[in-house]
């Protein structure tokens, strides 16, 4: 399996370096034959190439049986016309990434719920509001003068569709229930088509039961009722900001692991931005980055083989492991560990592993 390793901003290269360590552990324990490759993005390639974006990455991500993405700090980067490309923006939209897969499953001593959470958010990943992404020309947040400022927001048919099918295939592996998360009751139209569309992907799943819950509600059940979602469908502001409130909710937003999916491309990505006040002190926690390069290794498996598969379940038991003892969590968890400290305690838990189980791997829907 080729590797594509785009460590990204701030925290990226420490969190990525972490996670190429447990995929290198992991790869002597299965036999993965990884090989990997590593190109600049972000800031560091705005300095020497004058684009936080190269081409040679863009030619080489569907060239790769993968990409590791860390955070960037797309904030600080120059307007597009001097070179700041958002690329975790820019890859969705280049390779058709629609679906932005993101598990939420609360962990005892960390979750702040009085009810357990389990559930997958299946986000659209390359319209909606993000002005970067829903234009083929231009941009779709613009001010027709100094004191006016509009956003478009795109809704296709065709992408509502695409990030529907994710969401139901996915559920028929889970416990068969899909929640579509909108606002139709005043985005009548956009999230009218996206219902539309969602209703009739569900009329091919007729073992999957659909119901549609408005985005303010689901918020609330959330916190309330966590136990009532299994995956939830729904469009890209909504998915990223739900699925946020989800992993904090777990216990922190360093927890959650993220898959941008498409067709032929995939690429891992924690969830959460580059925190660059933090960058250089090794204490940031890699947990989601490792968990999202599992998935990713679980999505290879139906090309690679079941080793693939096997080796994410480790790398999760591992980690969970790791996580389920106070010893071994990072500062931002109320541990003593930073994050070389970390990915070596989870390396240890996926060798001693080989000789018996250290924690029966949880179902994730990855």
């Amino acid at each position: 399996m080729r590797l594509l390793v785009l460590p990204g901003d701030g925290i990226g290269p420490e969190i990525t370096a972490a996670t190429l360590r447990v995929l290198a552990a992991v790869d002597a324990r299965f036999g993965l034959g990884l090989a990997l490759e590593q190109a600049d993005i972000g800031l560091k390639a705005l300095a020497a190439q004058r684009t936080t974006l190269p081409e040679a990455v863009l030619q080489r991500v569907p060239q790769v049986d993968g990409v590791i993405l860390g955070p960037v700090s797309h904030y600080d980067y120059p307007p597009r016309e001097k070179g700041g490309i958002n690329p975790s923006g820019a890859l969705r939209v280049q390779f058709d990434l629609t679906a932005n897969i993101r598990p939420c499953r609360s962990r005892p001593g960390l979750s702040i719920l009085r009810k357990p959470m389990d559930l997958v958010i299946v986000r659209e990943n390359t319209e909606g509001f993000y002005s970067d992404r829903n234009m083929f020309a231009g941009s779709g947040e613009f001010m027709p003068d100094p004191d006016m400022a509009l956003s478009v927001r795109k809704i296709t048919a065709a992408a509502s569709r695409k990030v529907a099918l994710a969401a139901f295939r996915l559920a028929m592996t889970r416990r068969k229930r899909v929640t579509a998360v909108h606002k139709a009751n005043v985005l009548k139209l956009s999230d009218g088509l996206f219902l539309r569309e969602v209703r009739k992907v569900a009329a091919e799943f007729p073992e999957v039961m659909l119901d549609e819950v408005i985005v303010d509600a689901a918020a609330a059940l959330l916190i309330r009722q966590p136990d009532r979602f299994d995956v939830i469908v729904t469009t890209n502001m909504f998915g990223d900001i739900l699925s946020d409130e989800a992993s904090e909710l777990c216990g922190s937003l360093g927890l959650g692991g993220s898959l941008n999916q498409g067709a032929t491309v995939c690429v891992a990505q924690a969830q959460h931005g580059s925190a660059p006040d933090i960058a250089g002190q090794g204490k940031a926690n890699p947990t989601s980055l490792i968990l999202s390069a599992a998935m990713l290794l679980d999505w290879f498996a139906a090309r690679g083989g079941a080793r693939f598969a096997a080796a994410a379940r480790a790398i999760e038991a591992a980690t969970e492991a790791a996580l389920a003892d106070p010893a071994s969590r990072t500062a931002d968890l109320g541990g003593p560990l930073g994050t070389d400290a970390f990915a070596a305690q989870v390396c240890a838990l996926l060798a001693a592993a080989e000789t018996g189980p250290i924690l029966e791997p949880q179902e994730s829907g990855t």
